[in-house]
């Protein structure tokens, strides 16, 4: 079943998981996204922290529990030990491995944070799960694309503003400063954002492209791209006129 651009994509939240495509295991117990890439989120940096910042607290959900293990489940329903040292959750009184559950209020993704803290809190940290949407908002023009190397992610920067992971499937994840099929993607995405004057920010359709456009896949492929750095539309004009 292809994916096109007015199809299935998680990014109003009225519709939650309505409009969410999922892969089941019944034998094992196991669901998750079928087409939208999860992301993990290990290292802080500005851009994660302003994702962070505008999400809310929630009860879990039937999608929250598609970004957990079947056997962790019932840690999204343990409180901290910060909030209860008797938790099911807890370690001894001090360590932690709760889950917390959060919502993007604006493009209606789950967030699953998963918290580890040894026993005396030498360790204490926060690992952020979620999905990459498939499209922006159908009003969303995009502005600028963001390569994240504190993170290790891809976002992109709305015309009004807005900061969202950048749209990608489970089959196409980006990377730059290498060959590879991670840059080649990267290069079609881009190719298409510049096309379409920032309208057009749906996954790509098709598989990769060995024709995409050369001077992005040699920018994308370079060590000049392997550095955080957030990209105007005008920027990504410029690169592809080499």
């Amino acid at each position: 079943m292809p994916f096109t651009a007015a199809d299935l994509n998680l990014t109003d939240p009225t519709k939650g998981y309505f409009h969410f495509v999922l892969y089941a295991e019944p034998q094992n117990g196991a669901a998750g996204a079928a087409w939208n890439a999860t992301i993990s989120i290990e290292r802080p940096s500005m851009y994660s922290r302003e994702w962070m910042n505008r999400l809310q607290r929630c009860e879990p959900d039937t999608l929250h529990t598609t970004l957990v293990h079947p056997q962790k489940m019932p840690s999204l329903f343990q409180p901290c030990v910060d909030e209860d040292p008797d938790s099911p959750s807890a370690l001894m009184g001090s360590g932690c491995t709760c889950r917390r559950t959060w919502t993007d209020p604006l493009f209606g993704l789950p967030v699953v944070g998963e918290h580890y803290r040894t026993v005396g809190g030498q360790i204490d940290q926060w690992t952020y799960f979620t999905y990459a949407p498939l499209d922006l908002r159908p009003d969303d023009v995009l502005s600028a694309v963001v390569i994240d190397r504190d993170s290790g992610l891809f976002w992109a920067r709305t015309s009004t503003g807005d900061l969202a992971l950048l749209p990608m499937s489970n089959s196409q994840g980006y990377d730059v400063g290498r060959r590879g099929g991670g840059p080649g993607y990267f290069a079609e995405y881009l190719h298409q954002v510049v096309a379409s004057n920032g309208r057009d920010t749906a996954i790509a359709r098709q598989p990769y492209n060995p024709d995409v456009d050369p001077n992005l896949l040699a920018w994308v492929s370079s060590p000049h791209s392997n550095r955080t750095q957030e990209l105007t539309l005008p920027d990504l004009k410029a690169i592809q006129r080499g």
